[in-house]
């Protein structure tokens, strides 16, 4: 399940990596806000939901150097988590049954709003992924800043 929906996810980025930059951003870029040490045990997701980042911000900032299934993480390597100006750091984990409707109204923010601040999803928001069992992958955060 990790790689098909962590493959969903890089190609809704492909139609949408403007927003954050057109290359990747190495931790040792001027300008990479903030990085993270990678962990026994992180993954792509976990990260996303310990480091308050979106999944969205993870691969597009990391594009070429986190592979598109998340399988190539080393522990010790340093990734960037955001870049200056494009850092969003308030998210919120998509839960079971949760809509973009449903998200905007608990969060007091417009659906317009989570679209302009998350290009992958789209219309209707088909593609929110939650944890849906307690043995899958841990729920997709969304960007609520910026």
């Amino acid at each position: 399940m990790t790689v098909k929906v962590f493959s969903t996810l890089l190609a809704a980025i492909a139609s949408a990596i403007a927003v954050f930059a057109a290359t990747s951003v190495l931790p040792t870029d001027p300008t990479c806000s903030r990085t993270y040490t990678i962990q026994s045990g992180d993954y792509c997701y976990k990260i996303s939901r310990t480091q308050n980042v979106s999944t969205y911000q993870l691969a597009s900032v990391n594009e070429g150097i986190i592979a598109e299934d998340c399988s190539n993480l080393s522990i010790g390597e340093q990734i960037c988590l955001g870049i200056i100006g494009h850092d969003c750091t308030h998210t919120y984990v998509v839960q079971v049954g949760d809509s973009c409707e449903s998200i905007a109204t608990v969060s007091d923010i417009t659906v317009a709003d989570i679209h302009r601040l998350n290009p992958q999803l789209v219309d209707g928001c088909p593609n929110l992924y939650a944890e849906s069992t307690p043995t899958s992958e841990p729920a997709r955060a969304l960007n609520f800043d910026g």
